[in-house]
């Protein structure tokens, strides 16, 4: 038997609806003070339809944008709710707005540039996949500091890049099972 549109969800429907482990909505809960299920006895979980299309919204940022989590809480805190749920529902103005937002201004550096830390609000470059030595036979690996010296700006950009594969490899391996 469904339920109606506007019925509360329980958080395995809701984690069902999304396609994520629960344990990563309990996590978004703490990162994101937007989404607040009703909470009745014994801490049962209960999402208004709100805050299930808020969800949607954060999880299409997250996974088809490639916004990191500061990303995301910026976007939420200069463009409301209203926004990242039209963003999840694939409202065209809202998704061209972002689009345009991650263009960069002229004279405004390029994502993505090695000299560049992640631009917060803005969506991850594409993944070069050279820390798991996807690349086609060459051989770019940069020198790794060692001792006290401390991490530069290319080794923290790998390091960032085999834990996104990681995280990747994490949620596919939730999805199959």
């Amino acid at each position: 038997m469904d339920k109606s549109p506007d019925a509360f969800r329980t958080i395995s429907e809701v984690a069902d609806d999304l396609d994520l482990p629960q344990h990563v909505l309990r996590f978004w809960e703490t990162r994101f003070p937007q989404i607040k299920p009703m909470k009745r006895g014994g801490g049962r979980r209960y999402y208004r339809p709100e805050d299930v299309d808020l969800l949607k919204g954060i999880r299409h940022l997250l996974y088809d944008h490639g916004y990191t989590i500061k990303g995301v809480q910026k976007l939420l805190k200069t463009n409301g709710n209203k926004f990242v749920i039209a963003v999840g529902h694939g409202d065209l103005a809202s998704v061209e707005a972002l689009a345009a937002a991650q263009e960069p201004s002229p004279g405004e550096p390029k994502v993505g540039h090695p000299d560049d830390d992640q631009i917060v609000g803005r969506a991850k470059p594409p993944i070069s996949r050279r820390f798991l030595n996807f690349v086609s036979g060459e051989d770019d690996t940069p020198e790794v500091s060692i001792g006290k010296s401390s991490v530069g700006k290319e080794d923290r950009a790998l390091l960032q890049e085999a834990l996104y594969d990681l995280l990747e490899c994490k949620r596919l391996l939730d999805q199959v099972r």
